[in-house]
């Protein structure tokens, strides 16, 4: 088997005359005991030869297992690694990018970033999870911890680390937000919240609730898209805006585009604002606004046009942060569902404006016109396989565990058969062949 010890402080042949092994230059210098000779394993030198006679027994088990890790490439710090070895090795989008670094860089960097890889243990994860989860809510906690633990998966696979310790200890778990189902309007909800939009926006609400869209899919279809004839929406792109303010186009969330059904009511109601507010023509980068640097990247930015059925009243796309400030915010306060706190007072150009300060409600943002949408489907009976086509999900099983809750029979027709299989009589109909049949028991056997 590869690998041997080699003691830095004799030399390997004895003297021909004295027949001992005379000391080299490096007599009482560092550490004796080095091991040797492993592929692919850097030497190692120890004190004593017990230890390295321990490590090398392990070094060479491992190899074998193609499970070593040298742990002196875990001594990094988590900061360094991230910077250097991991960070620029992402390629996301500028919408999932810049997020994530924000909270790697705001939650994970500041509290773990000068503790080394292998020194990353139950005891620093519980107490790191402590401190986090008085910081942020438990749902963005979550989202924290799923990026810390893949960090720390990347250093496994780099040979950094033998396991991940966010998977590996039981003590300590991720961070769970309370489930919480679901919410859908009611229908006047709904209407209250479109009559408070500008008249050139309440469209927007018809394409949330009628096709199940998420804001981005909304603010970045076009008119091309509607087939009006088939009554089919083809959902290819959604709106998004990077970091630094630059807007672009990209395929929905998981790359799933997907055609929606269009009902004959609402495709009557998008033709009548196309009438009234004309779409314009956009022309954005694909996928990421970030100038090219090569003839691929060149390809694969190449921009395109759209032209957006949803445009502000200066014709230019959609900005959703602003959107929600000065248009979909005041809309709920005026239906009733949000109250105003407060008011902000901002100066531009020696002239100071007041803008009123509304309360914070998550569930009550764009995307619960989509779980209207899912809520309507469901209730009315319609397949959860389409309903999950529809939406976009990874699969019907995603729907199912956001939606359940949505299908007024789910449960209670098991319920109705398990009733009425014990209200007949105590010998209930049997199949032919089952064991418990009657007419098996009477039946004479047959001789072989």
């Amino acid at each position: 088997m590869a690998g041997y010890i080699e003691d830095r402080w004799l030399k390997k042949k004895p003297n021909k005359d004295t027949g001992k092994r005379e000391r080299t230059a490096l007599w009482g210098q560092g550490k004796r005991y080095r091991v040797k000779g492993i592929p692919g394993v850097r030497d190692r030198s120890f004190d004593t030869s017990e230890d390295a006679k321990q490590w090398l027994a392990k070094a060479q088990t491992d190899t074998t297992r193609g499970e070593f890790v040298d742990p002196r490439d875990g001594a990094i710090p988590l900061a360094q690694y991230i910077e250097k070895h991991w960070w620029p090795g992402r390629s996301d989008e500028p919408s999932t990018a810049a997020p994530m670094r924000s909270k790697i860089w705001n939650h994970i960097i500041p509290f773990l970033g000068t503790t080394a890889l292998r020194d990353i243990d139950a005891a620093v994860l519980r107490t790191w999870k402590a401190q986090l989860l008085t910081r942020v809510e438990a749902s963005t906690a979550q989202v924290i911890w799923i990026h810390l633990s893949t960090i720390l998966e990347a250093a496994v696979d780099d040979g950094r680390l033998v396991k991940n310790p966010c998977k590996a200890r039981r003590s300590v778990k991720a961070p769970k937000p309370a489930k919480r189902k679901a919410k859908a309007w009611a229908r006047p909800t709904v209407e209250a919240v479109r009559a408070g939009l500008q008249d050139r926006y309440r469209i927007a609400v018809d394409l949330g609730v009628g096709l199940g869209l998420r804001q981005g899919e909304a603010f970045g279809l076009g008119e091309e898209d509607f087939d009006f004839d088939a009554g089919v929406v083809h959902v290819h792109r959604q709106l998004r805006w990077d970091s630094k303010g630059r807007p672009y186009y990209c395929l929905p969330k998981g790359g799933k585009t997907r055609d929606v059904p269009l009902s004959p009511n609402l495709a009557k109601r998008v033709q009548d604002h196309l009438r009234r507010f004309p779409s314009v023509a956009c022309t954005l980068p694909w996928r990421n606004p970030e100038p090219p640097t090569t003839e691929l990247e060149a390809r694969q930015r190449k921009p395109i046009t759209v032209r957006l059925v949803l445009i502000t009243s200066q014709g230019n796309r959609i900005n959703y942060s602003m959107w929600n400030r000065l248009s979909w915010r005041p809309a709920l306060a005026t239906a009733g569902v949000l109250k105003k706190v407060g008011e902000k007072v901002r100066t531009y150009g020696g002239r100071s404006r007041r803008y009123p300060i509304y309360e914070l409600s998550r569930e009550d943002m764009f995307h619960v016109l989509r779980h209207t949408y899912a809520s309507t489907q469901l209730e009315a009976g319609e397949s959860i396989v389409s309903v999950s086509a529809w939406l976009g999900h990874a699969s019907p099983q995603t729907t199912l565990t956001h939606y359940a809750h949505f299908m007024p029979g789910a449960g209670k027709r098991g319920l109705a058969a398990m009733d009425e299989w014990f209200g007949q009589d105590p010998q209930p109909n049997v199949p032919e062949k089952s064991l418990g049949a009657p007419q098996a028991r009477n039946r004479p056997l047959k001789r072989r």
